[in-house]
């Protein structure tokens, strides 16, 4: 029977810090990089975002599968794979794992795929832009991302710029709060929405410090609770768009993906890739933003998690 170390691959740089005293990882997904920006600006903002994990004292590890096996940190050669593979990579998520590696398919994770492996290798901090959610047709398609049970099962903890603003943020709300997961703001009350500061929705708790957040995740550790929490770390004020200008575009986005019958795993990135085409390069320059600011708060949480 083959065992689950044998479909994992940590690089050595990830071995070494996950085994030395107070050793700081970071777990960052490849969706992003395969589905969520075109290329080279894909591979520029993951080795960017790299970058930022290390100079905040801790080691990057990228996440991805191929040949076969799901690689935990990423050399800069297959960095540019996945950005070059772009929408031919599989969107991996937690179904798609078995059949994407026995297939030796290039893959990007998702958050949910991510947070399975990253938990494999024994990381429990991942930065990404923002997680999935219900969907805003829930009630009629049933479209709940699999990012929220992920989260409601598996040890690992979230840092992102809150729920993606195309989603019922509502909705995913009270889906998290029923499944015990804590959606926590990062310096805020109020739950950001990705690429805006803001929403019109609070958060359970408020953390102002890497430090009050790393002694939240050791607690919900030393319980036993099982699961992550979700840190929602708003984009940087300069980065932030203009919320009446992105609300008519995910209007038409919406509208678009209905009349054309985009479904399934293509909604998110269908919609994403519109908001860009209808903003300009205003979400494409926000989306990056808030995920290096997510990738310096994750970096400096997982510091203060190993001095713990």
């Amino acid at each position: 029977m083959p065992q689950p170390q044998e479909f994992v691959a940590v690089s050595q740089e990830v071995r070494d810090a996950l085994a030395a005293p107070g050793g700081a990882v970071v777990a960052l997904e490849s969706t992003i990089i395969t589905h969520g920006m075109p290329y080279p600006r894909n591979v520029e903002t993951a080795v960017a975002v790299e970058e930022v994990v290390r100079a905040n004292g801790a080691v990057p590890a990228t996440i991805a599968v191929f040949d076969g096996h799901a690689r935990v940190g990423l050399s800069g050669s297959e960095l540019d794979r996945l950005g070059q593979a772009g929408n031919d990579a599989v969107k991996v998520s937690r179904r798609d794992l078995p059949f994407v590696l026995n297939r030796r398919q290039l893959g990007g994770t998702t958050v949910a795929a991510t947070m399975i492996v990253a938990a494999r290798a024994g990381i429990d901090l991942f930065a990404t832009g923002g997680i999935g959610g219900v969907h805003r047709d829930a009630g009629t398609s049933f479209d709940i991302s699999a990012d929220l049970q992920e989260l409601a099962r598996t040890d690992v903890n979230v840092v992102c710029a809150g729920i993606k603003s195309i989603l019922d943020l509502g909705l995913t709300l009270e889906y998290l709060e029923t499944h015990g997961v804590a959606v926590v703001g990062f310096g805020t009350d109020v739950l950001p929405a990705f690429y805006t500061r803001e929403s019109d929705f609070d958060v359970d708790y408020r953390v102002d410090s890497a430090r009050e957040a790393a002694d939240a995740i050791v607690t919900r550790r030393a319980l036993g609770l099982g699961g992550g929490m979700v840190i929602a770390n708003p984009i940087p004020s300069e980065a932030s768009m203009d919320r009446s200008v992105l609300d008519a575009a995910i209007g038409t986005a919406l509208s678009e993906a209905d009349e054309q019958g985009v479904t399934g795993r293509q909604t998110t990135p269908f919609l994403l890739g519109r908001i860009v085409e209808l903003t300009g390069t205003a979400s494409l320059d926000a989306n990056i933003a808030l995920v290096l600011d997510n990738a310096r708060v994750a970096s400096q949480i997982a510091a203060a998690i190993g001095q713990a």
